[in-house]
């Protein structure tokens, strides 16, 4: 876990470049004109960015888990505080699903226009980014301000 504020900005913002890495590749996986085959890469893609996230800011369950009960408790009541459905827990399938019904109008948007040639898959492709991008953003600042919540409960 980062143990001072620069060193959560360090980690805010590789990881906010990891989630544009892991955009651009599900935005290269939504311009194939394989119907389903997006969902099932940026199901996968999501779950890794996720995991990988958490690692960083030190909030996997194995990492809270050994954290003492009384941060344990923080960190788990400042995810829920800000909305970071995924911090600090095991990614499920059932649990991803969830996050992504949030953005459903835009993945819905995204697999119509899969069936517009060329033109469609180049909009496709680019819902995906934004969208793969957006969820990404928002689980980082989620997770980067549940770790200043545990570095000021510390101090």
């Amino acid at each position: 876990m980062p143990g001072s504020p620069e060193g959560i900005a360090e980690v805010r913002e590789r990881c906010r470049g990891m989630v544009r890495r892991r955009a651009a590749a599900s935005a290269a996986v939504s311009a194939v004109p394989l119907p389903g085959i997006d969902i099932v890469s940026d199901l996968k893609l999501f779950t890794q960015l996720i995991e990988d996230v958490n690692r960083e800011f030190g909030l996997t369950p194995e990492q809270v888990d050994k954290l003492q009960p009384r941060f344990r408790l923080i960190a788990y009541q400042a995810a829920v505080s800000v909305g970071g459905a995924l911090v600090g827990r095991l990614v499920t399938r059932e649990l991803l699903l969830k996050v992504v019904k949030k953005s459903g109008t835009k993945l819905l948007a995204k697999q119509a226009t899969r069936f517009v040639p060329l033109a469609g898959q180049a909009a496709s492709a680019a819902i995906g980014f934004f969208a793969f991008r957006q969820i990404g953003y928002q689980h980082v600042e989620a997770c980067a301000r549940v770790a200043h919540e545990l570095l000021a409960a510390k101090e």
